[in-house]
């Protein structure tokens, strides 16, 4: 089955709304209006309402946020709703991030929550999963990967599961320089998708986009995105520079 790729933009804590704005103008004309995959930007909390006028006439950009709260509202101080995210036009949220995960205490029955209340109000997740370097050392890679989609997607229903994003970003990859290269990419994909299929069936489970996520620079990306269970990236430093997101998203097509 043929899947179109997905590119995200994952700038983290980096870019006020006056900085999303200028990258977003320079980014826009490099791709020239056009582009041969789906492109999705995730700024800061304050600067999605900046970003979002930024791309009021782009054809190829959507917007994500980088975290939400699954309760529609409350005293969680600090938080935002998925509610609050629609009114400003975000398309995707991402969620499970490992940074989430391993700095903020967030495990998989959170993203599971998340990931419900995401679906319930017609917003596409961006679902990362991933282990770290003393899990894959031990052998752990698929329990791992497997406990995280068990856990974090249980309750989903399979006709909304086929719009949702899976990012496999192997935790010792972020950041680091190091990336997993296209055969461990791949190998970890291809058993993602397989128990996809096992908990939503084989034909949903070849419809859902599998990112790779962990130090995706523009000369790899088109070695990562050439493997067949490989449908995407998560990018984070390299998306913070208009012209290496660009070459990323070019490459990646």
């Amino acid at each position: 089955m043929s899947r179109r790729p997905i590119i995200a933009a994952n700038w983290k804590m980096h870019k006020g709304p006056a900085e999303a704005t200028e990258f977003i103008d320079e980014f826009e004309n490099l791709i020239g209006g056009s582009s041969a995959v789906d492109i999705v930007i995730s700024p800061a909390f304050v600067a999605l309402g900046a970003a979002k006028g930024a791309l009021a006439n782009s054809d190829t950009t959507g917007l994500a946020a980088q975290n939400c709260h699954f309760e529609e509202k409350g005293a969680f101080t600090g938080e935002v709703s998925i509610g609050m995210l629609t009114e400003i036009g975000v398309d995707y949220v991402i969620i499970g991030h490992s940074e989430r995960r391993s700095i903020f205490g967030e495990d998989d029955a959170i993203i599971n929550a998340k990931a419900k209340a995401l679906h319930a109000a017609g917003v596409k997740p961006i679902i990362c999963i991933g282990e770290t370097l003393e899990e894959r050392e031990g052998g752990q890679l698929e329990a791992v990967l497997r406990r995280q989609l068990e856990v974090g997607l249980e309750g989903l229903s399979a006709d909304k599961m086929a719009e949702a994003v899976i990012a496999y970003e192997p935790v010792w990859a972020i950041g680091t320089g190091k990336t997993a290269g296209p055969d461990e990419a791949q190998e970890a994909h291809a058993f993602v998708r397989k128990v996809l299929g096992e908990l939503f069936g084989e034909e949903v489970a070849a419809k859902i986009r599998i990112q790779y996520g962990g130090s995706v620079k523009p000369a790899n990306t088109a070695e990562l995105m050439a493997q067949p269970d490989v449908d995407g990236a998560l990018v984070g430093g390299a998306s913070l520079e208009p012209g290496s997101f660009s070459e990323i998203c070019k490459n990646a097509g």
